[in-house]
């Protein structure tokens, strides 16, 4: 075997690692992605379990060229837990695909080997036979249009957080790890909840028009806020709580507390990497964990 990689157990599964020492972003090689992956897996794993994953590859790092592998690849070993999901309209031209869920520590690591550097799901479960369930995430992404920023999103997701209140709603923030912010609400399965999101985005801009929009016209975003809840729409994924995002630093996308978020002073606040993750974890636990238990009645 090349000396370029190595057989190590994961779990009982022998996994081939290669080019730990590639740089996938600038100072921080594969083998630190892989090492990040594996710390984080604990709180991870909870929210990819049952999703089928849309993982987002860098085989040349973040500074090559990148693209989107929704169907399991050839080389998939047969230990990996695949679903076939209808695709109506795939660019491939196939009514259906077979995604990776990533269900258990391996295919994470096989996953992360692969430099699938970001992960994303939908907000939807498949079930242990293949059967779709219906959404028991919503989600809105706050995607700030400059001049606005991070910041300007916080703002928003407060107002979003009082609305969403005022109909019993529990909700919950992480950063995208990129320049907006994610609010999840846990409820019963539904597959009401792109109807709901979009009159909750609609009354949030009719309420605060000089700082939301709930259009998807990029000409209207200028210094405002568009409150996206498109990702509802069953075919449609967002990056995972705890997975890592395609920027120049390594940058992971991070559960916060509302506490948190209102005294953020800077952008930097909302700002975390790899090591600031995993002592957050340390400190704080899964900040997230109610998504996974305290599903709420949509009203």
């Amino acid at each position: 075997m090349s000396p370029e990689k190595q057989v190590v157990q994961v779990d009982g599964r022998d996994l081939a690692l290669s080019n730990l020492h590639k740089e996938l972003y600038p100072h921080f090689a594969k083998g630190e992605v892989i090492d990040y992956y594996v710390k984080i897996a604990p709180v991870l794993l909870p929210h990819l379990r049952d999703r089928p994953a849309t993982r987002k590859r860098y085989p040349d790092g973040v500074d090559g060229g990148s693209f989107f592998e929704k169907n399991a690849p050839s080389h998939t070993p047969d230990w990996v837990r695949k679903a076939t999901i209808p695709t109506p309209g795939s660019s491939r031209g196939r009514d259906t695909l077979d995604f990776v869920v990533i269900d258990d520590l391996p295919t994470l690591v096989w996953c992360a080997n692969l430099a699938a550097l970001e992960l994303h799901i939908p907000q939807w479960k498949v079930g242990p036979r293949g059967g779709l369930h219906p959404p028991d995430l919503m989600v809105f992404d706050l995607d700030p249009g400059a001049p606005a920023s991070i910041l300007d999103a916080r703002k928003v997701a407060v107002l979003l957080r009082d609305l969403l209140d005022a109909d019993g709603l529990a909700s919950y923030p992480k950063t995208s790890g990129k320049k907006g912010l994610h609010l999840y609400v846990p409820v019963e399965e539904t597959d009401r909840t792109s109807e709901y999101a979009k009159k909750a985005a609609q009354r949030l801009a009719a309420d605060h028009p000089d700082l939301v929009v709930a259009k998807m016209g990029r000409d209207l975003r200028k210094g405002k806020i568009f409150v996206d809840w498109s990702q509802n729409n069953p075919a449609k994924t967002t990056v995972a709580p705890y997975s890592l995002r395609a920027t120049s630093e390594p940058a992971v996308s991070t559960p916060i507390t509302w506490d948190e978020l209102e005294a953020a002073k800077t952008k930097d606040d909302l700002d975390f990497g790899p090591d600031d993750v995993l002592a957050r974890v340390e400190r704080h636990g899964d900040l997230l964990e109610p998504l996974l238990t305290d599903h709420q009645p949509l009203p």
